[in-house]
């Protein structure tokens, strides 16, 4: 049985089971009895075979899908902008900043995971998803504003990611043109042609049903992600050998660097060094699907249990390739450290790795954008199948045979919801190409909220921790501390958005 997640609606349609020859009502679901506190604990329980104690599809997700998915969020096309954010930090500041979002997001991220239950961390109530999460132990207006910055963001990733993948498209069409010409033709592209192609692919793949039939895509991704991230890894290495020594400084790129968006001032470094810890922390950004993930895992043992030895290690092997690969392309080209890593070796030999590796980053995009955008595809079907429980539009799903795959079920909102948001994704990342800025943003507008405030604010009311004691100081110390730090690189990445602004086109950038 496939892991199965449960931030779909529940199928009732009045409070009975409703069967019309090829149409499924959308909101159907078989009615189980609540199982014991003792049949919840008891893994040899004859309760049901088929349905979780909540009377939804037994959870069939493991250790190693929840691991899968983790690091599908996690290495995403931030890993090739690190090289550039260490750069802007230098040697102390750069990897120290590294570890430093390592170890808070595997803090916060095993607080999140205890809140995935209400009360008893084995038999009490499950939140399906971050929003429930919070409004089960925090409620009130930052519900629907835990809510607003979650599906903000996540559109926010679905539009980096729109970007990120059109690089890479276009840097293999490049290679090849360069190599073909013998470097005589500058190989200058528009970038709208390979964003449609990414988006059309992103229809397709948008019309997977939920999150637990995302996990196989997930499993291909994370592959990816190690492909490309190794082949990056490598190349640096290489070009350090090459150089015959480690470039770089202690305090990061000196003022008056001729970058291609000039010389770098003493007002700039500051802009970007600020710019780099949003690059940061969007590269160790996956909190805001954490619940959602903990939520497709089969339990004995207890869900939070397995989502913390799947985030450990998630984290773990993250931050040792996002030191490996942030610092040897830092050595390997010092200040001159491009925004997307793969760019920076050229067009040339070996022109077939840095192909292989641009194909690989599509790949895994294609996979990291369904990741994120899965719940907020599931919070927008919800909530219009409770608005309209009578619609067949939004309700009614048809099965329709496809040769060589079995029945696919088609829900008629659900295709066009889903297209006319990838179809917008796609719209703005062509009007907005600025992909270094993008991810800074996106790091600076997620981190603090989803990834420290609200784990650290549902920890105390679910442990009940007392004000003013020693635990309650340290973790509100650790919050406000990163929300400056969020506030900062925000600044950062709003200036540099502003410098792109001075020379750009609509529609009309090209490399």
């Amino acid at each position: 049985m496939l892991p199965r997640s449960r931030t779909l609606p529940s199928r009732i349609h009045h409070g009975a089971v409703e069967e019309r020859h090829d149409i499924r009502h959308y909101l159907q679901v078989e009615v189980q009895p609540k199982a014991s506190e003792a049949e919840a604990i008891n893994p040899q329980s004859n309760y049901s075979k088929c349905f979780d104690d909540d009377g939804r599809l037994k959870r069939t997700g493991t250790f190693w899908t929840a691991t899968s998915h983790i690091i599908t969020a996690v290495i995403g096309s931030g890993v090739l902008s690190l090289a550039w954010a260490v750069a802007q930090l230098g040697w102390v500041t750069g990897p120290a900043v590294l570890l430093l979002f390592a170890f808070v997001n595997l803090y916060t991220s095993n607080l999140l995971a205890q809140c995935y239950r209400t009360g008893d961390p084995v038999t009490g109530q499950r939140n399906y998803t971050y929003m429930d999460a919070v409004k089960s132990n925090l409620g009130g207006k930052r519900v629907m504003i835990c809510g607003l910055i979650q599906y903000i963001n996540m559109f926010g990733v679905a539009v980096g990611y729109t970007i990120a993948a059109s690089v890479s498209m276009m840097a293999i069409k490049r290679s090849n043109c360069f190599h073909k010409s013998g470097g005589k033709d500058p190989c200058h592209m528009s970038s709208n042609g390979y964003m449609i192609t990414f988006g059309i692919s992103e229809i397709i793949f948008s019309q997977i049903q939920d999150f637990s039939h995302v996990w196989w895509l997930s499993i291909v991704a994370a592959i990816m992600s190690f492909t490309y991230s190794a082949i990056g890894l490598g190349l640096g290495v290489a070009k350090v050998a090459v150089n015959g020594s480690i470039k770089g400084s202690l305090l990061g790129i000196s003022i008056g660097t001729v970058t291609k968006a000039g010389t770098v001032t003493a007002t700039q470094k500051m802009w970007r060094s600020l710019q780099a810890l949003g690059a940061i922390a969007f590269a160790y950004s996956f909190s805001l699907v954490l619940v959602e993930i903990q939520d497709t895992i089969k339990s004995p043992p207890a869900e939070h249990k397995t989502m913390r030895k799947a985030t450990l290690l998630s984290v773990v092997v993250t931050t040792v390739f996002y030191m490996l690969c942030g610092c040897f392309g830092y050595a390997a080209f010092g200040d001159d450290s491009p925004g997307n890593l793969l760019t920076g070796f050229g067009f040339y030999n070996p022109y077939w790795l840095l192909d292989i590796a641009n194909v690989a980053i599509v790949v895994h995009l294609v996979g990291a954008y369904q990741v994120f955008c899965q719940p907020l595809f599931a919070f927008v079907e919800k909530w219009s199948a409770q608005k309209w429980p009578k619609s067949d539009f939004v309700t009614a799903e048809y099965d329709i045979p496809i040769p060589f795959f079995g029945i696919f079920q088609l829900n008629f909102f659900r295709l066009v919801w889903r297209t006319i948001f990838v179809m917008m994704t796609t719209l703005i990342a062509m009007l907005m190409p600025f992909f270094n800025d993008v991810v800074g943003i996106l790091g600076a507008f997620g981190f603090w909220p989803l990834t420290v405030y609200f784990p650290i604010e549902m920890y105390i009311a679910q442990k009940k921790i007392g004000r003013w004691t020693t635990r309650w100081l340290g973790l509100q110390i650790l919050s406000v501390t990163c929300l400056f730090i969020s506030i900062a690189a925000a600044v950062g990445s709003f200036a540099g958005v502003a410098l792109d602004l001075k020379t750009y086109k609509p529609f009309r950038t090209s490399y």
